[in-house]
């Protein structure tokens, strides 16, 4: 009996060496995304708001130049940025309005995906469950993280073996917020407008 109990207490021991902290699951998905720093994301973000219902937008990002793909009551609309500007195509209307960007308006490099950086310095981490094919985190943010903004609690999956994130899902300003489908390799084509690609539109320039 005794041979047994120290074999199953060495089989133990051997898998909680190669057990990972919440902290070092973060880390290496950090990691993955800063090895594709420069190819830019894909994802799909469904923001759920109160009365209006849910609602899912196609991010494209590639640095400071984002494209965004939306559908309401069946009218399609599609937003480029980038440092200085916004041009807003709208399919009811066939036309693209462009506009200058306020200084408060600007987007920052990355967009919303900057809320898979950095989530070990503001939040407290625990593993809530594991699967053969994932971790899922709980991430409470903590007493010393002193952004207004960032939300009290964040759900994030990430995948076992490419440490790639599965979903984000946080709560900001009342409104719930889940993004999923990440993949990499982004080109300029992809995050920039081009009226070759929409034949017949009115341009509205009111820059």
């Amino acid at each position: 009996m005794k041979r047994f109990l120290t074999f199953f207490i060495a089989i133990a021991a051997s898998a909680m060496a190669f057990a990972q902290t919440p902290e070092e699951i973060l880390d290496k998905m950090e990691a993955k995304m800063d090895q594709h720093e420069n190819d830019g994301i894909h994802m799909i973000v469904d923001i759920k708001i109160p009365i209006l219902g849910t609602m899912s937008t196609e991010s494209y990002i590639l640095g400071k130049k984002i494209r965004l793909e939306a559908e309401a009551m069946g009218v399609a609309i599609t937003t480029w940025y980038d440092e200085e500007n916004t041009w807003t195509y709208n399919s009811k209307t066939n036309e693209v309005e462009i506009t200058k960007m306020k200084p408060d308006e600007k987007t920052d490099e990355g967009g919303d995906i900057e809320m898979l950086e950095g989530l070990t310095d503001g939040y407290d981490v625990t593993l809530k469950k594991e699967t053969d094919k994932a971790w899922y985190l709980l991430c409470k943010k903590s007493k010393d993280n002193t952004d207004k903004d960032a939300p009290k609690t964040i759900d994030l999956a990430v995948a076992k073996g490419t440490y790639m994130p599965l979903s984000l899902s946080a709560k900001v300003s009342g409104v719930s917020m889940t993004m999923r489908d990440f993949s990499f390799g982004i080109t300029e084509q992809q995050v920039t407008f081009n009226p070759k690609d929409y034949p017949g539109v009115k341009i509205i320039d009111k820059r």
